[in-house]
């Protein structure tokens, strides 16, 4: 497991998630991104939403 600065947690996988609901979400990839600031559109899974965007 990996805890990224301002980033998602990275755990090996697969995964099994029970979110606060009591709903169990799986993931089947090797390398998992947990979103740990709830911006994720795709939340528990990180979508990368913590990044800051600019525009150039």
């Amino acid at each position: 497991m990996v805890l990224t600065g301002d980033g998602p947690l990275l755990v090996e996988g697969p995964v099994e998630l029970t979110l606060d609901d009591g709903t169990v979400v799986t993931s089947d990839r090797f390398t998992v991104a947990i979103c740990t600031c709830r911006r994720s559109r795709t939340y528990p899974w990180c979508d990368t939403s913590h990044r800051r965007r600019s525009r150039s």
